[in-house]
């Protein structure tokens, strides 16, 4: 099996709803060991199995049977799916293959971890962190240029002399340590505003992030325009401007046919390269420009035979 990576740069703040509620806050999901925000697979396989078709013209039966037969393929029936026996038919005719139950389709999707997370700085704008732990997840994954053995706290491309005011926290210039190769753990394809980076140590990385995501207040008016009791609250997103990126991949059960699913996913991904996904689309949250790994730098990691 191969892992394949599609990256998301945040055009506006994106909510995923977390598990919990803790007083007026509502939060976002965050990955149970390291506290960190992520974008959870089934949203982001959500979105991208009801973009299928989405562009299509309703009055065209034909295209319409072929546009669900592919998301079939990809991500698998739903129940109305197995409902309706004239498409059943038509999927088994078109495939050579039973369709009598739920079925995972011919694609996984990992969850979307952030690689660079923007913070405002008094000093120097805006600096994107990130730290050891989310550098070294995504090489082991990338198998990019970017050596696990580089990734050190406190590297960076600002000049040793300079200190860095980041939220309350200030880090002396002396303690900085030069970044060199900063730009191989930059993925290529899409041009983005990272300039500044710096690597945090693990704990400091996750309270700076915890501080600097989006939050929004929000009441809820009665008739009158009074704010209506109890509803005054807090809710969070990750900002505009964070890197993130999700692994993806075919499933062992496409047999001699990888290549057909892997194709056909991948240009998916290419006619959906603006994708709004999360909560509050309403109000403009979640817009991310997506993109693919190039693909020397998308070999993957190889556990098996796909």
């Amino acid at each position: 099996m191969t892992v394949n990576l599609a990256y998301l740069y945040l055009l506006s703040p994106l909510h995923t709803g977390g598990t919990s509620q803790e007083g007026n806050l509502v939060g976002i999901a965050r990955e149970s060991h390291t506290n960190f925000p992520y974008l959870p697979s089934s949203t982001i396989r959500g979105r991208y199995r009801a973009n299928v078709g989405s562009n299509i013209d309703p009055n065209n039966e034909d295209n319409v049977i072929k546009s669900q037969i592919r998301r079939v393929k990809l991500f698998g029936p739903n129940l109305e799916d197995l409902k309706n026996q004239d498409f059943v038919d038509y999927y088994e005719l078109e495939t050579d293959r039973k369709l009598t139950q739920l079925e995972q389709g011919s694609i996984w999707i990992g969850d979307g971890s952030i690689l660079w997370f923007p913070v405002s700085s008094l000093s120097h704008g805006v600096i994107w962190i990130s730290c050891p732990l989310l550098l070294q997840r995504w090489v082991r994954l990338n198998h990019s240029n970017g050596s696990i053995n580089t990734i050190k706290n406190y590297r960076s491309n600002i000049p040793k002399k300079e200190s860095v005011y980041l939220k309350d926290a200030l880090i002396d210039g002396g303690s900085l340590q030069p970044f060199p190769n900063w730009q191989d753990f930059i993925p290529k394809g899409y041009e983005t505003s990272i300039d500044k980076v710096l690597v945090l140590p693990n704990q400091h990385c996750e309270t700076l992030i915890q501080m600097s995501l989006w939050r929004q207040v929000k009441v809820k008016l009665n008739e009158h325009k009074v704010v209506t009791d109890g509803s005054f609250r807090y809710e969070e997103a990750i900002p505009p401007d964070t890197l993130m990126y999700f692994p993806w991949g075919v499933t062992t059960q496409v047999n001699g046919t990888a290549q057909e699913h892997l194709d056909d996913f991948q240009q998916l991904l290419k006619e959906n390269s603006l994708l709004q996904i999360g909560g509050q689309e309403s109000l403009g949250r979640g817009f991310v420009q997506q993109w693919m790994a190039p693909q020397k730098e998308s070999n993957g990691k190889k556990e098996g035979k796909g």
